[in-house]
């Protein structure tokens, strides 16, 4: 089933509940099925997907016979107002939501066949999934090594406007895409709607398909994982955070040390008040503390 709901069940629901009984599969134990994917390390996205891949396994079996009814449904759909807050709240951390340079290097080198050129372009444009997925090559100069976000493929793999007036936009390219993607413009499936990465059909590839046999994968194999061995990133946006870091980081650390105004450009934020929300943390602070005891001297100071 290629949608977004399609979650691999040997990877997410076999190790948890895979020798239960569907007579014995009721809402309850779904509940606290749900509740050992979050503790064992999988996001409340994730764990929504997973939970939404097992209904349908369920609601299959209820048309083959197999099953009397589906637990799933029967529990509620609401998260703690708490956990709500805090994952609104939290900021994004190296190594927690943001991978690691040395996640990345291995990352990039783990990368094969036609996920390379789609996961490489990833780290290094910031591009959403969705402007990736409808990324066309009439979009992408590589002799001016920049590309142009003009269009995006939602979900359901219709084509649209960026996500925002901000998000189209113009990306500089390092070399190493640039080569990349000329070599896969060789390689590239015909596509009559002139996709970057398309399927093999040359149509816009399901976000599904993306995740679960392009990015998860290459981590597994990168050695990006939990200590469960599952893929310790769980969507692209990882990979977009790694971007902005590398945005923001002192070129002396490697980064491109861009001001703020430049990331929301490149980032495609509607306004800076988002880029300095959701990053605002990351950039470089100077050292404040000789500033700090000069006026602490003169707030002092008898004379």
């Amino acid at each position: 089933m290629d949608d977004d709901r399609t979650i691999p069940a040997n990877l997410h629901i076999v190790p948890f509940i895979g020798t239960t009984k569907l007579s014995k599969l009721t809402a309850p134990v779904v509940r606290a099925f749900t509740d050992k994917l979050l503790e064992n390390g999988r996001s409340p996205t994730l764990t929504k997907y997973i939970k939404r891949s097992l209904g349908s396994l369920l609601a299959d079996a209820q048309e083959r016979g197999l099953a009397i009814r589906n637990p799933v449904h029967e529990v509620r759909h609401k998260r703690k107002k708490a956990e709500a807050r805090d994952a609104r709240g939290s900021k994004l951390k190296v190594g927690v939501n943001i991978p690691t340079p040395d996640e990345i290097k291995s990352i990039i080198h783990a990368a094969k066949g036609r996920w390379r050129p789609f996961l490489l372009t990833a780290i290094f444009s910031g591009l959403r999934a969705s402007e990736l997925r409808g990324l066309r090559w009439q979009d992408v100069d590589l002799k001016k090594a920049e590309l142009h976000v003009r269009q995006r493929a939602d979900r359901r793999g219709t084509i649209g406007a960026p996500k925002s007036a901000a998000g189209e936009r113009t990306v500089p390219l390092p070399p190493t895409i640039v080569n990349t993607l000329r070599e896969w413009r060789l390689a590239c499936p015909k596509s009559e709607l002139d996709l970057v990465f398309p399927n093999g059909k040359g149509k816009v590839e399901f976000h599904v398909n993306v995740i679960q046999r392009g990015l998860w994968p290459t981590l597994v194999n990168a050695g990006v994982v939990t200590q469960t061995g599952a893929p310790k990133y769980t969507g692209l946006h990882a990979l977009r955070h790694f971007y902005a870091c590398w945005c923001i980081n002192r070129k002396a650390t490697g980064g491109l040390e861009l001001p703020p105004k430049e990331v929301q450009d490149r980032m495609g934020h509607s306004s800076i008040t988002v880029t300095m929300d959701v990053y605002g943390h990351l950039f470089p602070r100077g050292d404040d503390s000789a500033e700090l005891a000069a006026a602490e001297a003169a707030l002092f100071s008898t004379n």
